[in-house]
């Protein structure tokens, strides 16, 4: 059922691009700020770069960190764009429709991020360049006969991220088409006498020549929906992926568990969904779009996010009892690590809480659901938990890694470079959907139009009440 007063087309196309022909007075100092905190972070991973590893917290046999836990948390919110945009478009469902653009944006940039971390992680970014002009330049490396090992999951993770992002953008792109003609038209020159601006311009290529007829909306629709479907295999591959590159670590034997593919992806998919509703949130308040995020799609996140939880809660309790039941040395080491002894403890009961046991009880009464600073902390605890859980699989199993006892119980200690360089990616996140805002609707047109015009009233005993006619 559809909540809200009907909306003209004028008026749905006044107010959506309102972000892009007319920015708000503090657009550009959130943008500054945000830019400076990323020049932050830039300078610090050159610092880094220039200096060696060193200067990290990371040391042997804790050779992966925040640098890798950050890798992993921004792979997990790029699935939110498929879960809010593939998978609810396949499935008709009517209340994704104002959030699927900012889902699919934010999976765009999220991949970007997350890429950026294993190239800093390596401490030399450059030697990234010998993998790929091997021939032409013959890098010492391979003079001295050290190669890649291409049966390492590390090398499929390029591969299957690579795919995710190209299909994600391709995604993002057809479903601007429609929006980018509307800006085509919205910025030409009033006469015909007038030269078309650069802002024209631009928008005239990116609406590669839509006019709206009936051919053009079939094969944009067929687009759409094929890509919906294709995309979802990738969904599903490229988490599974990145839970194999702990999984087939044959020194760290606490990582062996055959449940981390599935436990990895809904992970992914809970962390990923929060962080949208949380954005839809934030962009509600900031541009004032209360008419097209309305409590009933807040809510219906919250529902969704329940039962995401639910299984997420599942799957990581199976793989404490998994590893429990092998009754392994290693295994057990971690196990005590993690849920004995301090801090591991203390950080281990605060991820399990802020990841499901406070949300999913802030999510369970629907009058918390439609309260949006409620909503609001349970989609950032939500976040601080996953992130938090990515940290306490990677860290523990690697303190206890090494045959040798005397090796066992590292203290990992992450520096300010590590820090300023992790909020310096929440930071360019966040400055990259705020400039996309600039240019493009954050909200689809198109979607809320057809939304309009597919609302109607239908009577049920003697209520009538707003529905939906569906296609089929």
């Amino acid at each position: 059922m559809q909540e809200g007063r009907p909306i003209p087309s004028r008026q749905i196309n006044r107010e959506l691009l309102s972000t892009i022909l007319n920015s708000p007075k503090w657009f550009w100092i959130a943008v500054v700020l945000l830019g400076l905190i990323v020049l932050g972070a830039m300078s610090a991973a050159g610092f880094m770069v220039n200096k060696g590893l060193g200067v990290t917290g990371m040391n042997r046999p804790v050779m992966w960190g925040f640098f890798i836990t950050n890798f992993v948390f921004w792979i997990g919110i790029s699935h939110a764009g498929v879960m809010l945009s593939a998978i609810l478009r396949l499935s008709k469902a009517e209340w994704r429709r104002p959030a699927t653009r900012a889902a699919e944006i934010l999976t765009v940039f999220s991949l970007m991020t997350a890429m950026l971390m294993p190239l800093i992680h390596t401490g030399r970014p450059w030697r990234l360049v010998y993998w790929i002009y091997t021939v032409p330049f013959a890098p010492y490396d391979y003079a001295r006969g050290i190669w890649p090992n291409v049966r390492s999951p590390l090398v499929w993770d390029p591969s299957a991220v690579y795919t995710y992002l190209t299909s994600s953008i391709l995604f993002v792109l057809v479903a601007l088409i429609p929006d980018f003609a509307v800006l085509r038209d919205r910025t030409a020159p009033p006469t015909s006498g007038h030269s078309p601006t650069l802002t024209h311009r631009i928008y005239t290529l990116l609406a590669m020549g839509w006019r709206g007829n009936p051919r053009q909306w079939k094969l944009q629709i067929i687009a759409g929906v094929l890509l919906s479907a294709l995309i979802l295999p990738v969904f599903v591959s490229v988490h599974s992926i990145v839970s194999w590159d702990f999984g087939m670590a044959v020194a760290v034997k606490s990582w062996h568990s055959t449940i981390f593919a599935p436990y990895f992806v809904v992970g992914a998919v809970h962390s990923g969904v929060s962080a949208v509703a949380f954005a839809m949130i934030i962009l509600r308040h900031i541009y004032g779009w209360q008419n097209y995020i309305r409590h009933e799609h807040i809510d219906a996140l919250g529902r969704l996010l329940i039962v995401v939880a639910t299984g997420w809660f599942y799957f990581f309790v199976m793989e404490v009892i998994f590893g429990f039941y092998g009754r392994e040395a290693d295994e057990l080491a971690v196990r005590d690590l993690q849920f004995m002894q301090n801090p591991w403890n203390i950080w281990m009961m605060v991820f399990v809480f802020t990841t499901y046991f406070l949300p999913v009880a802030l999510w369970l009464p629907r009058m918390f659901r439609r309260n949006l600073w409620i909503m609001s902390a349970a989609c950032i605890s939500v976040n601080i938990g996953m992130w938090l859980e990515r940290f306490i699989i990677i860290v523990p199993g690697l303190q206890n890694k090494q045959v040798f006892t005397f090796s066992w119980y590292t203290v990992y200690s992450p520096s300010a470079v590590e820090w300023t360089i992790i909020g310096g990616t929440f930071a360019l996140v966040s400055m990259l959907m705020l400039l996309v805002a600039r240019v493009a609707p954050l909200i689809p047109l198109y979607d809320i139009k057809e939304a309009e015009i597919l609302r109607t009233e239908v009577k049920i005993g003697r209520v009538t009440v707003p529905a939906v006619y569906r296609e089929d």
